[in-house]
């Protein structure tokens, strides 16, 4: 994600993922009301976000799944809880930025935990609730059936035309159910019996029409063509192209809760899809823009050379400007999923 609080950064184009959580707070309130135990000795709560980045997003959650506990027990034995966050993102994070933007008036003391989320990071039995919002569906690695199949895998949740497409696509799943494995195998060692997890992810339909409609997933495709074209300019060579896959999944409802079964350390106690149409409405294709470029230049540039990037984003906002599929919010049909576990009590 870019760093700092300038016009290309995360923290100036991430907002409107704020309509994400307005929907599913309801749901998370909740299910803390119902579902949340701890220890009558407890005398502190700890919550962890996994996927902080600059903490835009993630202040507004904290928040919320607080002030949900705190009314909980409001008049019990329990009033006087300390409350602790971790925020968490890879080490490379703006993490600086984070912290300078804390809201003064909260409620919580805060530290940061550097680290992949696929591994343990937090001491056993010492978390009570971890929110995840708009992070797992990053993958730890593009899958090694992408990069030899000399095709561009622009994401696994994209619809398949051909059986070396499916094979691509089947790898990108099978990454994404090895990868949320490994995250839920971590949050059992730290999380304290009884406690939750609230998953928000981006996911796709079982099926939509391309021909009318589009998710997310079809945005990166004007992304490829406008790579493609400046292929043609002698600007990228193909073969950069053609090793060049996002490291992200779409996964459907169904193939989210077969994963997320895999583990019986964990209960679902409520999953479900968010239409997130109207959640996120950006104000203009030029708004749309800067936030996946502030959520992809970084790779970009990385891989192609950072001299391409502002012209790919122009070529890349005229194709969108161009479709009058993608420049009409109405046809997406983009969803996301919440899932809301809860850690079991052993015997």
């Amino acid at each position: 994600m870019n760093a700092g609080d300038g016009p290309l950064s995360y923290l100036q184009n991430s907002s409107y993922q704020g309509g994400t959580l307005d929907v599913a707070r309801l749901a998370i309130e909740e299910e803390i009301e119902t579902k949340l135990e701890f220890s009558s000795e407890q005398t502190s709560i700890c919550i962890a976000d996994f996927g902080c980045s600059t903490g835009n997003n993630s202040f507004p959650a904290m928040h919320t799944i607080i002030e949900a506990i705190k009314r909980k027990h409001e008049f019990s034995y329990l009033k006087t809880l300390e409350f602790y966050v971790f925020f968490n993102d890879v080490a490379a994070n703006d993490f600086n930025t984070l912290f300078r933007s804390l809201p003064p008036s909260r409620s919580y003391g805060v530290a940061a935990v550097p680290g992949d989320f696929h591994r343990r990071l937090l001491p056993p039995s010492s978390l009570h609730f971890a929110y995840a919002s708009w992070s797992l569906h990053w993958l730890t690695e593009a899958p090694e059936a992408a990069a030899d199949s000399g095709t561009p895998a622009w994401n696994g949740g994209e619809i398949v035309y051909t059986r070396e497409r499916k094979e691509v696509c089947d790898a990108y799943l099978d990454q994404f159910g090895k990868d949320v494995v490994s995250f839920l195998k971590s949050r059992v060692v730290e999380m304290v019996d009884g406690g939750l997890i609230a998953l928000l992810l981006p996911g796709a339909p079982a099926a939509w029409d391309p021909e009318k409609e589009y998710t997310m997933v079809s945005l990166v495709e004007p992304l490829r063509s406008s790579l493609v074209d400046m292929a043609m300019q002698g600007r990228v060579s193909e073969a950069k192209i053609d090793s060049f896959n996002i490291p992200y999944y779409f996964p459907t409802l169904r193939q989210l809760m077969e994963i997320i079964e895999r583990n019986p350390s964990f209960t679902v106690e409520k999953i479900e899809t968010i239409n997130a149409t109207g959640n996120y409405t950006f104000p203009s294709i030029h708004a749309r823009i800067a936030f996946f470029r502030a959520a992809h230049e970084g790779m970009l540039a990385h891989h192609f050379g950072g001299e391409i990037i502002d012209d790919l984003f122009d070529q890349y906002e005229k194709k969108l400007g161009a479709s009058p599929i993608l420049k009409n919010v109405e046809n997406d049909k983009t969803l996301v999923i919440l899932a809301i576990l809860k850690k079991n009590i052993r015997p």
